[in-house]
């Protein structure tokens, strides 16, 4: 049986290897021990070498999917919006709206809003696509999808999510959401990526953390300019984002 030897000279079998490589790539903090002794007191720096790759791939199946599609619009929300819900139904609809002008409707593929605009683009008979996250408590999939990958990394999936589309549409959400949205506008501003139409769909949603940005980020602190506050847009209804998109997208 083939093996190897760690720091201390402690001879290593093959499946203790695999262990160690299932441990460093699932960021688990404790290492397997072998009797008394624990193999390893740091990470080890052969896997760590070889986790560059599986990030490498990933980026790589990442950005040859969302290559295939040339406008696209990219849909945030809630995991936990009920179904049949303001925000399902509206986040279906215009969904919907959006793949009949020929918009790929991209998700990260689970539950409640993305699930929405996943059935509103698959059933307008549009591509829908999930970029989804592999987790230890499974994240399944919504049954409206075309096409689907399941990320390891949550940056890998976050540099897809924010570079695959010409307009962005955040729903009502929680700290992910958020993420998202500062993530997306942090990179407008900075001029990292071009601007793009970003909406904030649903007014009593959204309002109050757009008026804490403009009463204490803008006017109180000045940590920010007064125009980058046009980065983004709030909208009520499916008509207006809509619209907006329509005549604020460009290729």
């Amino acid at each position: 049986m083939h093996s190897d030897l760690n720091e201390d000279g402690v001879i290593l079998p093959v499946e203790t290897h695999e262990r160690l490589a299932q441990v460093v790539h699932e960021g688990e903090r404790s290492m397997p021990q072998a009797g008394e002794r624990p193999l390893l007191v740091c990470k080890p720096k052969k896997i760590e070498a070889w986790r560059i790759f599986k990030i490498l791939s990933e980026f790589v199946e990442g950005f040859d999917i969302i290559s295939r599609y040339g406008l696209a619009v990219s849909v945030f929300g809630s995991a936990r919006a009920a179904l049949g819900g303001n925000s399902f139904n509206r986040a279906e609809e215009l969904a919907g709206r959006l793949s009949k002008k020929g918009f790929a409707v991209i998700t990260g593929g689970s539950t409640g809003v993305m699930q929405a605009a996943n059935k509103g683009a698959y059933e307008a008979g549009g591509a829908s696509v999930g970029l989804n996250i592999n987790l230890h408590d499974v994240q399944l999939y919504n049954p409206y999808l075309t096409e689907k990958f399941g990320f390891d990394h949550f940056f890998v999936r976050k540099v897809m999510l924010m570079y695959a589309s010409e307009a962005y549409v955040f729903f009502p959400g929680g700290f992910g959401t958020l993420d998202e949205f500062f993530e997306l506008v942090t990179l407008v501003q900075t001029k990292k990526i071009r601007k793009v139409p970003i909406l904030l769909f649903d007014k009593d949603y959204w309002e109050p953390l757009t008026n804490l940005i403009d009463t204490m980020i803008y006017q109180k602190y000045s940590y920010i300019n007064k125009e980058d506050m046009s980065l983004y847009s709030v909208v009520n209804s499916v008509d207006e984002a809509y619209e907006y998109i329509i005549a604020n997208v460009s290729c």
